[in-house]
């Protein structure tokens, strides 16, 4: 195994009953590195973000995760990694200071005074630690979920959609203190369903129905579609929506706003259709690069006809 891979797992697989949840997922994040776990709700997701961390035992499959094996050795892949909850889990009637110490307990840690008040310095929490967990807003939760997930100092972040729920702002600020971590060496994995998070991270995984899809740079997973796109702008667009939809060499059609984003795999016979439904409904057509966003949609669209 790499000494540079924080998680390098192979052909992961898990079934709750007869059903498949996991399917032969592989995947490789480096140390210091973000990478961003992507896909619809039901896709397998946390499943395997809990095998990859030693809380759930795969049925088959093999990997590390910070050089233990994730098979043998989970008691101690959870003393180095970090897990980040999709759901808050933290009590309402103590105080940001009282639950980080609580944790800090749990772990039987030395001096947990020292680090609980430079852990909350670092994350911005300091003037707010003694004020009751159930008063916070979205934001300050999740600030002192990723804090209580950092106070242990792991080598690694586990984070289940830990921005769901938060307002632009916030989001904004949680992934510049992700950059933060990353630049000391931190290694993070991160599920998300905001397509302007998933480009904020090194690398993408897409999964869907247990499956990986797609995984890469976001240039690179972009690439490997082969999707062209073309943008239509004008006030005749909703008219012409039905006749696009089902013009030749068309494949999925997005909306944003004023705009429609056009995609498909042929792009001559894509801009020839589109030219014309331009023309007869004095639409503006424009070829465009083709976005993450894109990309998911026609992944998602693969999946449900597979």
């Amino acid at each position: 195994m790499s000494d540079d891979l924080a998680i390098n797992v192979i052909n992961l697989n898990k079934f709750f009953g007869p059903k498949h949840v996991v399917k032969d997922v592989s995947l490789q994040v480096k140390k210091g590195e973000i990478y961003g776990f992507l896909g619809p709700n039901g896709s397998g997701k946390t499943t395997t973000i809990r095998m990859m961390c030693g809380l759930l035992t795969p049925d088959s499959g093999s990997g590390t995760c910070l050089g233990y094996d994730i098979l043998k050795e989970s008691a101690e892949i959870k003393r180095h990694v970090g897990y980040m909850t999709q759901k808050f889990s933290y009590w309402d009637d103590l105080t940001i200071r009282e639950n980080l110490d609580f944790v800090a307990r749990m772990y039987s840690m030395l001096g947990r005074s020292q680090i609980i008040n430079e852990t909350l310095e670092t994350l911005g929490l300091s003037d707010r630690a003694n004020q009751l967990t159930g008063s916070l807003s979205g934001g300050w939760k999740q600030r002192l979920a990723l804090a209580a997930s950092m106070l242990h100092k792991p080598d690694l972040l586990l984070l289940d959609e830990p921005t769901a729920g938060v307002d632009p702002s916030a989001r904004r600020d949680f992934w510049e203190e992700l950059h933060r971590l990353a630049a000391k060496g931190i290694s993070v994995l991160v599920s998300t369903h905001y397509m302007d998070e998933a480009e904020r991270c090194h690398k993408v995984a897409y999964i869907a129905y247990g499956k990986l899809l797609a995984q890469g740079a976001a240039d690179e997973v972009i690439a490997s579609q082969g999707l062209s796109t073309f943008i239509l702008k004008g006030t005749n667009l909703s008219k012409a929506m039905e006749r696009i939809e089902s013009a030749p060499g068309v494949q999925q059609t997005v909306l944003f706003g004023t705009m429609m984003h056009v995609s498909g795999l042929d792009k001559d016979l894509l801009r020839q259709s589109l030219q014309a439904a331009a023309s007869e409904y004095g639409l503006e057509v424009e070829e465009a690069d083709t976005g993450l966003e894109d990309i998911f949609i026609h992944l998602m669209k693969q999946a449900d006809s597979n």
